[in-house]
């Protein structure tokens, strides 16, 4: 009965998912009655173990998914950490990309984010509405692994 699935896919290595993941715990917060959350870890160097310490250190709130084959992020063209995919119930990407403007280039971040574009996607699905742009590159470290 959820409206669409979300998918962060990170990475405990990533110093710039170190900077989301309180971002990411409060959009867990304020949307997990509406919506499925899953974090996924797609590195192919993850343990069970280091997952495990980054979701209690992080004080992660969704799911955590281990996707060492990397089915998830082949799939769904995932190729960055942090990176947001919404699917909607039949599976269709809705949204892609980042969660906000926090970091514009690899090494370019700002004080505070200027858009919430992963929020901003998130009410338009939910008020039954097509996403205003449904794909925002995304910033941050690359998936290893994957070409």
């Amino acid at each position: 009965d959820k409206k669409a699935v979300v998918l962060f896919f990170v990475s405990p290595f990533c110093s710039t998912t170190k900077s989301f993941m309180k971002e990411i715990n409060q959009i867990t917060a304020d949307y997990g009655d509406r919506v499925v959350v899953y974090l996924v870890h797609s590195d192919p160097e993850i343990t069970l173990e280091v997952a495990m310490e980054h979701a209690i250190l992080s004080e992660v709130k969704a799911t955590v998914l281990i996707d060492k084959a990397q089915t998830f992020a082949k799939q769904l063209k995932a190729r960055i950490t942090p990176e947001a995919i919404v699917l909607s119930p039949k599976a269709e990407t809705l949204y892609q990309g980042r969660i906000n403007d926090l970091y514009l280039g690899p090494t370019k971040r700002q004080r505070t984010a200027t858009t919430q574009d992963l929020r901003d996607a998130l009410d338009a699905i939910l008020s039954g509405k097509p996403v205003p742009t449904p794909q925002h590159e995304a910033q941050g470290c690359k998936i290893s692994g994957l070409n």
